[in-house]
Protein backbone atom coordinates (compact mmCIF):
# COMPACT_ATOMS: atom_id res chain seq x y z
CA UNK A 1 0.00 0.00 0.00
CA UNK A 2 1.23 3.50 -0.81
CA UNK A 3 2.13 5.41 2.33
CA UNK A 4 0.16 8.69 2.13
CA UNK A 5 2.71 10.45 4.31
CA UNK A 6 5.06 10.39 1.31
CA UNK A 7 2.85 13.03 -0.30
CA UNK A 8 0.98 14.61 2.60
CA UNK A 9 0.14 18.29 2.47
CA UNK A 10 -2.12 20.71 4.32
CA UNK A 11 -4.51 23.31 2.94
CA UNK A 12 -3.39 26.72 4.18
CA UNK A 13 -7.01 27.92 4.30
CA UNK A 14 -7.31 25.73 7.39
CA UNK A 15 -4.75 27.82 9.29
CA UNK A 16 -5.88 31.27 8.12
CA UNK A 17 -6.92 32.34 11.63
CA UNK A 18 -3.23 32.60 12.54
CA UNK A 19 -1.50 35.73 11.31
CA UNK A 20 0.75 36.60 9.63
CA UNK A 21 1.44 33.96 6.97
CA UNK A 22 4.94 33.55 8.36
CA UNK A 23 3.46 32.30 11.64
CA UNK A 24 1.30 29.77 9.77
CA UNK A 25 4.25 28.34 7.86
CA UNK A 26 6.48 28.31 10.93
CA UNK A 27 3.86 26.41 12.98
CA UNK A 28 3.30 23.79 10.28
CA UNK A 29 7.01 23.34 9.78
CA UNK A 30 7.52 22.87 13.52
CA UNK A 31 4.88 20.13 13.52
CA UNK A 32 6.63 18.27 10.72
CA UNK A 33 4.83 19.35 7.57
CA UNK A 34 6.92 19.74 4.43
CA UNK A 35 4.10 20.41 1.94
CA UNK A 36 1.29 22.97 1.83
CA UNK A 37 -1.59 23.79 -0.47
CA UNK A 38 -1.95 27.58 -0.94
CA UNK A 39 -5.31 29.18 -1.66
CA UNK A 40 -6.64 32.21 -3.51
CA UNK A 41 -5.76 35.26 -1.46
CA UNK A 42 -2.16 34.17 -0.96
CA UNK A 43 -1.48 34.73 -4.65
CA UNK A 44 -1.88 38.45 -4.17
CA UNK A 45 1.67 38.32 -2.79
CA UNK A 46 3.40 35.34 -4.42
CA UNK A 47 6.86 36.68 -3.59
CA UNK A 48 6.22 36.45 0.15
CA UNK A 49 4.74 32.98 -0.24
CA UNK A 50 7.77 31.80 -2.21
CA UNK A 51 10.19 33.28 0.32
CA UNK A 52 8.50 31.60 3.26
CA UNK A 53 8.32 28.23 1.53
CA UNK A 54 12.02 28.46 0.74
CA UNK A 55 12.98 29.56 4.26
CA UNK A 56 11.18 26.58 5.79
CA UNK A 57 12.16 24.06 3.12
CA UNK A 58 8.56 23.51 2.07
CA UNK A 59 6.98 22.77 -1.29
CA UNK A 60 3.50 23.40 -2.68
CA UNK A 61 2.70 20.60 -5.13
CA UNK A 62 -0.88 21.82 -5.51
CA UNK A 63 -2.88 25.01 -5.07
CA UNK A 64 -6.43 26.31 -5.06
CA UNK A 65 -6.82 29.18 -7.52
CA UNK A 66 -10.11 31.02 -7.84
CA UNK A 67 -12.05 30.76 -11.07
CA UNK A 68 -12.19 34.55 -11.28
CA UNK A 69 -8.38 34.77 -11.41
CA UNK A 70 -8.17 31.98 -13.98
CA UNK A 71 -10.81 33.64 -16.12
CA UNK A 72 -8.86 36.88 -16.00
CA UNK A 73 -5.62 35.42 -17.31
CA UNK A 74 -5.09 31.67 -17.16
CA UNK A 75 -1.66 31.82 -18.80
CA UNK A 76 -0.07 34.32 -16.41
CA UNK A 77 -1.73 32.57 -13.46
CA UNK A 78 -0.25 29.24 -14.54
CA UNK A 79 3.17 30.84 -14.97
CA UNK A 80 2.98 32.36 -11.50
CA UNK A 81 2.07 28.97 -10.03
CA UNK A 82 4.85 27.27 -11.95
CA UNK A 83 7.32 29.77 -10.48
CA UNK A 84 6.18 28.67 -7.03
CA UNK A 85 6.84 25.03 -7.85
CA UNK A 86 3.15 24.17 -8.06
CA UNK A 87 2.41 21.15 -10.24
CA UNK A 88 -1.40 21.04 -10.19
CA UNK A 89 -3.90 23.91 -10.05
CA UNK A 90 -7.35 23.16 -8.67
CA UNK A 91 -10.26 25.53 -9.17
CA UNK A 92 -12.04 25.16 -5.82
CA UNK A 93 -15.59 26.42 -6.44
CA UNK A 94 -17.82 28.44 -8.74
CA UNK A 95 -18.12 32.10 -7.74
CA UNK A 96 -21.18 33.17 -5.78
CA UNK A 97 -24.22 33.29 -8.02
CA UNK A 98 -23.02 30.42 -10.23
CA UNK A 99 -23.82 27.47 -7.99
CA UNK A 100 -27.56 27.00 -8.15
CA UNK A 101 -28.31 27.11 -11.87
CA UNK A 102 -28.76 23.39 -12.40
CA UNK A 103 -27.39 21.15 -15.10
CA UNK A 104 -27.07 23.83 -17.76
CA UNK A 105 -24.93 26.02 -15.52
CA UNK A 106 -22.69 23.15 -14.40
CA UNK A 107 -22.15 21.97 -17.97
CA UNK A 108 -21.24 25.53 -18.91
CA UNK A 109 -18.67 25.62 -16.13
CA UNK A 110 -17.33 22.30 -17.37
CA UNK A 111 -16.79 23.66 -20.88
CA UNK A 112 -15.08 26.72 -19.47
CA UNK A 113 -12.81 24.56 -17.33
CA UNK A 114 -11.87 22.53 -20.39
CA UNK A 115 -10.69 25.71 -22.12
CA UNK A 116 -8.79 26.93 -19.07
CA UNK A 117 -7.23 23.49 -18.73
CA UNK A 118 -5.76 23.71 -22.22
CA UNK A 119 -4.05 27.00 -21.35
CA UNK A 120 -2.73 25.59 -18.07
CA UNK A 121 -1.51 22.40 -19.76
CA UNK A 122 0.35 24.46 -22.36
CA UNK A 123 2.39 25.86 -19.44
CA UNK A 124 3.25 22.36 -18.25
CA UNK A 125 0.86 22.11 -15.28
CA UNK A 126 -2.14 19.91 -14.54
CA UNK A 127 -5.56 21.48 -14.02
CA UNK A 128 -8.43 20.13 -11.98
CA UNK A 129 -11.54 20.69 -9.92
CA UNK A 130 -12.14 20.56 -6.17
CA UNK A 131 -15.71 19.74 -5.15
CA UNK A 132 -17.94 21.02 -2.40
CA UNK A 133 -21.54 19.85 -1.81
CA UNK A 134 -23.23 21.77 -4.63
CA UNK A 135 -21.96 19.27 -7.19
CA UNK A 136 -24.19 16.58 -5.68
CA UNK A 137 -27.40 18.11 -6.84
CA UNK A 138 -28.92 16.07 -9.65
CA UNK A 139 -30.02 16.71 -13.19
CA UNK A 140 -33.33 15.58 -14.61
CA UNK A 141 -31.65 12.42 -15.85
CA UNK A 142 -30.37 11.60 -12.36
CA UNK A 143 -26.74 12.49 -12.96
CA UNK A 144 -24.90 14.51 -10.35
CA UNK A 145 -23.77 17.96 -11.40
CA UNK A 146 -20.22 16.72 -10.90
CA UNK A 147 -20.82 14.09 -13.59
CA UNK A 148 -22.26 16.76 -15.87
CA UNK A 149 -19.23 18.98 -15.31
CA UNK A 150 -16.81 16.13 -15.95
CA UNK A 151 -18.56 15.12 -19.18
CA UNK A 152 -17.80 18.57 -20.59
CA UNK A 153 -14.13 18.50 -19.52
CA UNK A 154 -12.63 15.09 -20.37
CA UNK A 155 -9.06 16.06 -19.42
CA UNK A 156 -9.92 17.65 -16.07
CA UNK A 157 -8.36 15.99 -13.02
CA UNK A 158 -10.05 15.91 -9.63
CA UNK A 159 -9.26 16.62 -6.00
CA UNK A 160 -11.98 14.93 -3.99
CA UNK A 161 -13.10 16.66 -0.82
CA UNK A 162 -14.30 13.53 0.94
CA UNK A 163 -16.31 15.20 3.70
CA UNK A 164 -18.06 17.63 1.36
CA UNK A 165 -19.18 14.63 -0.71
CA UNK A 166 -20.92 13.28 2.40
CA UNK A 167 -22.51 16.65 3.13
CA UNK A 168 -23.80 16.69 -0.43
CA UNK A 169 -25.48 13.34 0.08
CA UNK A 170 -22.92 11.31 -1.84
CA UNK A 171 -20.92 8.21 -0.98
CA UNK A 172 -17.21 9.09 -1.09
CA UNK A 173 -16.05 5.49 -1.59
CA UNK A 174 -18.39 5.10 -4.56
CA UNK A 175 -17.30 8.46 -5.96
CA UNK A 176 -13.62 7.55 -5.68
CA UNK A 177 -14.30 4.36 -7.63
CA UNK A 178 -16.50 6.05 -10.22
CA UNK A 179 -14.03 8.83 -11.01
CA UNK A 180 -10.77 7.04 -10.22
CA UNK A 181 -9.28 7.84 -13.63
CA UNK A 182 -9.45 11.58 -12.80
CA UNK A 183 -8.56 11.41 -9.14
CA UNK A 184 -5.09 12.74 -8.27
CA UNK A 185 -5.64 14.18 -4.78
CA UNK A 186 -7.98 13.92 -1.80
CA UNK A 187 -8.77 16.30 1.01
CA UNK A 188 -8.40 14.35 4.23
CA UNK A 189 -11.23 15.85 6.19
CA UNK A 190 -13.67 14.60 8.81
CA UNK A 191 -17.18 15.22 10.12
CA UNK A 192 -18.19 15.39 13.77
CA UNK A 193 -21.15 13.39 15.07
CA UNK A 194 -24.43 15.25 14.80
CA UNK A 195 -24.65 18.06 17.34
CA UNK A 196 -20.93 18.09 18.14
CA UNK A 197 -18.24 20.64 17.21
CA UNK A 198 -20.95 23.20 16.51
CA UNK A 199 -18.50 26.09 16.84
CA UNK A 200 -16.40 24.41 14.14
CA UNK A 201 -19.38 24.12 11.76
CA UNK A 202 -19.60 20.40 12.44
CA UNK A 203 -16.17 19.52 11.06
CA UNK A 204 -13.80 17.27 12.98
CA UNK A 205 -10.06 16.67 12.97
CA UNK A 206 -9.11 13.84 10.58
CA UNK A 207 -9.47 10.52 12.35
CA UNK A 208 -11.57 12.04 15.15
CA UNK A 209 -14.97 12.07 13.43
CA UNK A 210 -17.37 9.70 11.72
CA UNK A 211 -15.73 9.20 8.32
CA UNK A 212 -14.99 5.54 7.46
CA UNK A 213 -11.23 5.84 7.00
CA UNK A 214 -10.45 2.13 6.52
CA UNK A 215 -12.87 1.98 3.58
CA UNK A 216 -11.69 5.32 2.23
CA UNK A 217 -8.03 4.35 2.52
CA UNK A 218 -8.66 1.14 0.59
CA UNK A 219 -10.51 3.02 -2.16
CA UNK A 220 -7.84 5.72 -2.39
CA UNK A 221 -5.11 3.09 -2.60
CA UNK A 222 -6.96 1.23 -5.37
CA UNK A 223 -7.39 4.52 -7.24
CA UNK A 224 -3.66 5.26 -6.84
CA UNK A 225 -4.24 8.66 -5.27
CA UNK A 226 -0.88 10.40 -5.15
CA UNK A 227 -1.49 13.46 -2.96
CA UNK A 228 -3.29 13.71 0.36
CA UNK A 229 -4.18 17.13 1.80
CA UNK A 230 -5.36 17.75 5.36
CA UNK A 231 -8.17 20.26 5.72
CA UNK A 232 -10.54 21.62 8.35
CA UNK A 233 -12.71 24.55 7.31
CA UNK A 234 -13.02 26.09 10.78
CA UNK A 235 -10.77 24.64 13.48
CA UNK A 236 -10.99 26.34 16.86
CA UNK A 237 -7.44 25.17 17.59
CA UNK A 238 -5.25 25.18 14.49
CA UNK A 239 -2.27 23.46 16.10
CA UNK A 240 -4.47 20.67 17.48
CA UNK A 241 -6.06 20.05 14.09
CA UNK A 242 -2.75 20.08 12.21
CA UNK A 243 -1.07 17.80 14.75
CA UNK A 244 -3.95 15.33 14.81
CA UNK A 245 -4.18 15.24 11.03
CA UNK A 246 -0.49 14.43 10.78
CA UNK A 247 -0.75 11.76 13.49
CA UNK A 248 -3.72 10.15 11.77
CA UNK A 249 -2.12 9.90 8.35
CA UNK A 250 1.31 8.98 9.69
CA UNK A 251 -0.34 5.92 11.28
CA UNK A 252 -1.55 4.70 7.88
CA UNK A 253 0.61 1.88 6.55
Amino acid sequence: MTKPIDRFSIQLYSVRSITPLEAQIALLSSLGYTMVEPWGGLFNDPETLKRLLDVHGMTAPSAHVGLDRLRGDAVSTARMCKGLGIETIFAPAPPLGEREGGEKEWRGIGRELADIGKAVADEGLKFGWHNHHWEYGRSGSGKTYLECLFEEAPDLVWEADLAWIVRGGGDPVAEIKKHAQRLVACHIKDLAPSGQCVDEDGWADPGHGIMDWPALRAAMTEARVSLFVAEHDKPNDVARFARRALETVTAWT
